[in-house]
């Protein structure tokens, strides 16, 4: 049976939780620390499918879903530095995460995983080398590390398609630093920044040269851990090209939908979402340290 149990994080600029999904039947063989898309505008930590957190926990992995400050109230800074704060609350805190399964005293292996924009801050929070003990890999579900040139600083065909989106949209976010961004409220905002090509001003505040050195993986060449990739090939939001980079660069496992849906994993009764959480579990069970 599926449990789900909700903890607080410290946290010095605003109210922050976790949600900690479990099976009652399975014992915990490693945590997956999953993190939301939303363009790092909108979305919830509560996102997932009933599917995947059925089938994950099912085979032994506790999901920890974490929350994160949005923009534009947050910029990416301060974001990536929160990412990285609760990856590291796990690992010095892991007992708080853990409900009597005997292994508490234990820190168990951990995976890293991200929709979108979550992805995006796994990669980069792997990247950069700021954890305190590396994952045994991370699950880049339709992610990005900005490695291709233009697609996120140019009005997006797809989103122009969609009704215009004013700037006026960005007065229904709240000013103050928050974790939650609902659809109805703050989806806008991200139509609105694919629409006129400035998303890239909404999440980040400096020049453009440091955003490549620090919030891209083009410096990058390695990273610390085994890396999954999944994408559509008519992805709308990220160019398959990115994908394509990504997987090239990182040496990355690869899942492939014929799809032109970005997240197209949301629909559970796609076949492409069934082939999708199976090769995810194949990778998880592959790369589980041994000794766990």
């Amino acid at each position: 049976m599926l449990l789900k149990k909700e903890i607080q994080i410290p946290c010095d600029y605003c109210e922050k939780h976790a949600t900690i999904y479990s099976d009652t039947e399975a014992q915990t063989r490693a945590c997956i620390l999953y993190f939301h898309g939303g363009g790092l505008l909108y979305g919830s930590r509560d996102d997932l499918p009933e599917l995947h957190l059925h089938l994950l926990t099912e085979n032994g992995y506790r999901i920890i879903a974490f929350d994160y400050p949005l923009a534009p109230s947050a910029k990416l800074d301060l974001i990536f530095e929160d990412v990285c704060a609760s990856v590291n609350h796990y690992i010095g805190h892991f007992p708080l995460y853990m409900d009597g399964q005997g292994t508490e005293s234990r820190l168990l292996p951990y995976f890293l995983w991200g929709r979108s924009a979550g992805a995006y801050l796994c990669l980069l929070a792997g990247a950069h080398g700021k954890l305190k003990t590396n994952p045994a890999g991370i699950l880049s579900y339709y992610g990005y590390g900005f490695l291709c040139d233009g697609w996120f600083l140019t009005p997006s065909n797809y989103y122009n398609t969609l009704p215009p989106v004013s700037e006026t949209a960005i007065r229904t976010v709240p000013a103050g630093i928050h974790v939650n961004g609902d659809l109805d409220t703050h989806y806008s905002v991200y139509v609105y920044a694919r629409q006129k090509g400035n998303w890239m001003d909404l999440i980040y505040a400096g020049r453009q040269k440091f955003f490549y050195l620090d919030y891209t993986l083009r410096t990058c060449d390695k990273l610390p851990c085994p890396l999954f990739c999944a994408h559509s090939t008519g992805d709308t939001d990220v160019p398959y090209s990115e994908f394509l980079e990504l997987c090239s660069r990182f040496q990355a496992q690869r899942f492939v939908a014929s799809h032109s849906m970005h997240d197209f994993d949301r629909n559970e009764k796609n076949p492409a979402t069934a082939r999708l959480l199976d090769a995810t579990l194949r990778f998880l069970d592959l790369k589980l340290p041994q000794n766990s």
